[in-house]
């Protein structure tokens, strides 16, 4: 404590003296709280500094235990994936969140686009913090294609796939980032059809592209695909594309139920696909349609048919499938009617020149037919005299020379296999006559049977083995040979079938509403319904055109009309008979009952008097055996006969 000043205590009296005493004992006093209360908030400052220094530990201790228990987790999950996935080119590409939080995310080296990885993933991550839950990691990313996997399993066959999978500590599952990266070819148009007026489009490898292709040219909410897989090992894609409303819903419910039930380890092409798709896989015709063309595909869903895509090839199959199909093409709808008729009766005649004429050519040769002119015949068959080999062995020599050579031009490139193919056959043709192997005529028939056959391209292989047949019938007994090889043929695809529709119709069973788009290309205005074969809901798919439009839609209905009213009369005239029969079978039987009832009523009345007659009978016959006994008696008693009156 300090002193009082020394002028103070000596200079000024008791009195205030002492005042002045106590108003500085005051002032210490409150010097001494100050100092004090000063010392006692240090004290609290320090203690409140040392809570928050022990609370920041603990929160930091906290802190690192969760990062640490979240990299446990996501090594945890990673480790599982890379047990499913043990191969090198899984990569895993490991980073953290901008709150310090591990993730990982793991990749199929080659098919995963890692810079849009990284650009949409990795960067949002690190400059943010964690997020807590599946739904806001959704919505932190940037992904148009997001998807969740909750096994490990589920996960692994989207990163094989091309999708990477995203583990974030602390969230749990998997979430599927769609980065697939695959090398497709561009948008071309198909080799195998080549038209000269039309769209150029064809499908790629890609199905997600394909379904582009075909949801470009159908704009409707109709569109329906129904997502498929197959294959054990190869996890394929399948997709089957209809049109509610008009397509067969039966038939789309028996191609998924065959999809589903095709136990295979591999789906490399839809060739696969169709086999399982076919009723009849061992039959000799196809059983599934194939285009390469959008525009074409287009054009059979709204017929009615459905599209079977498969991913990794560039030829969707269609069902059901008619053989007429294949004598259609797509040059038929950008010329005239009338051009279009003829094509597709010179494709008809083209496919039955390549399966008939060697067999003819056989025939005649063999049994000296007068199928052709006198003149004609005598000129083939003075070719053909020096010749070793039959008719039938020198067309099926020449057959299989032309088979090799197609083989060899196919294989080989493209440019060698044009040379080889003409150059060859020349000098191979030329030569082989020359030496006497084979005959002139016989060449000719066999080029033109060849060259008949590819005018219907899909159908080339199934006629060439259809030909060797008939060549080895009518080699075997002539004429008789053809006619009955072409009624089991004929017999056969009459019994065959598409998914309930019949591969011959329209001709068989006889529809003439569709042959107006399978004999003979008519107008547009003048097909009015779809295909009725295939059995759509929605038949009607044309409206009125104009005047003429309106006058043709009139005869329609009348003829529809007509045609109902015949049916009905038919019906009831059916009805009428079928009672007429009736009641003539029950008057019939009621004279029946009648007459067999007189009759046993006769035979009663009768059976009484045949009864008598019997009786009298049976009583004259004993007493004739009576007297002849008594006769007899006397002849031995006496020694001679007795002579009766």
């Amino acid at each position: 404590m300090e002193e009082p000043p020394k002028e103070a205590q000596g200079g000024q009296p008791a009195s205030e003296q002492k005042t002045a005493q106590g108003a500085f004992k005051k002032a210490a006093a409150h010097k001494e709280n100050a100092d004090q209360a000063a010392a006692d908030g240090q004290t609290t400052e320090r203690g409140g500094e040392q809570e928050k220094g022990i609370a920041a530990g603990t929160a930091a201790a906290e802190t690192s235990k969760e990062k640490a228990a979240c990299a446990a987790d996501v090594q945890a999950k990673v480790k599982e994936i890379k047990r499913l996935l043990p191969a090198p080119d899984i990569l895993v590409y490991e980073f953290s969140a901008g709150d310090g939080t591990p993730c990982a995310a793991v990749y199929a080296d080659g098919i995963t686009d890692k810079e849009l990885m990284g650009m949409l993933a990795a960067r949002p991550l690190a400059e943010r913090p964690a997020p807590c839950s599946r739904e806001e990691a959704k919505r932190m990313l940037l992904f148009p294609e997001l998807r969740e996997a909750d096994e490990a399993s589920a996960c692994s066959r989207e990163i094989l796939a091309g999708n990477p999978a995203l583990v974030i500590g602390g969230v749990e599952g998997y979430i599927i980032l769609g980065t697939k990266k695959v090398a497709l070819r561009a948008v071309s148009e198909p080799q195998t059809s080549i038209a000269v007026k039309g769209p150029r489009e064809g499908f790629i490898e890609d199905i997600k592209t394909n379904m582009g292709l075909i949801r470009r040219r159908l704009k409707t909410p109709d569109l329906m695909f129904v997502m498929l897989e197959a294959g054990r090992r190869s996890g394929t894609a399948v997709a089957i594309a209809y049109l509610k409303g008009i397509a067969d819903e039966r038939v789309v419910k028996k191609a998924e139920e065959r999809i589903r039930a095709a136990d295979i380890d591999g789906v490399p092409d839809s060739s696969y696909i169709a086999k399982f798709l076919a009723e009849r896989p061992r039959s000799l015709f196809k059983q599934a349609g194939t285009t390469e063309k959008p525009d074409i595909l287009c054009a059979k869903m709204l017929e009615g048919r459905i599209a079977v895509l498969v991913d990794g090839s560039p030829i969707v199959l269609t069902l059901p499938y008619l053989l007429a199909e294949d004598f259609q093409s797509a040059q038929d709808y950008f010329v005239s009617p009338y051009r279009a008729t003829a094509s597709r009766w010179l494709r008809m005649g083209a496919a039955c020149t390549a399966v008939f004429l060697p067999a003819f050519y056989v025939a005649a040769e063999l049994f000296r037919l007068r199928l052709l002119p006198f003149d004609l015949l005598m000129t083939v068959a003075g070719g053909v005299r020096s010749i070793p080999l039959s008719p039938g062995l020198e067309l099926f020599f020449l057959l299989l020379v032309l088979e090799v050579l197609i083989e060899a031009s196919v294989r080989m490139p493209k440019y060698v296999a044009l040379a080889l193919s003409v150059i060859g056959a020349l000098v191979l043709g030329d030569t082989a006559v020359k030496a006497g192997l084979v005959s002139s005529p016989a060449i000719i028939i066999v080029a033109l049977s060849g060259i008949s056959a590819y005018t219907v391209p899909d159908l080339t292989g199934t006629l060439s083995l259809v030909r060797l047949a008939f060549i080895v019938a009518a080699g075997s007994i002539g004429t008789y040979g053809i006619l009955l090889l072409a009624a089991l043929l004929a017999y056969y695809l009459v019994t065959t079938d598409s998914y309930g529709v019949p591969l011959l119709a329209p001709f068989s069973p006889l529809i003439r509403s569709d042959l107006k788009d399978t004999l003979y290309k008519a107008e547009l205005f003048s097909l009015w319904h779809r295909p009725r074969v295939l059995r759509g809901k929605n038949e009607r798919r044309l409206a009125s055109f104009g005047k003429e439009g309106e006058e043709m839609e009139s005869e329609v209905e009348q003829e529809e009309t007509k045609s109902s009213a015949e049916r009905e009369e038919m019906k009831g005239a059916a009805t009428e008979e079928g009672k007429d029969m009736q009641e003539g079978k029950g008057g019939f039987q009621n004279r029946e009952k009648t007459k067999s009832s007189a009759e046993r009523e006769e035979m009663k009345g009768a059976t009484p008097e045949e009864g008598k007659d019997i009786q009298e009978g049976e009583g004259g016959l004993q007493n004739n055996k009576q007297a002849g006994g008594t006769s007899q008696n006397r002849e031995e008693a006496g020694g001679r006969p007795s002579e009766t009156p």
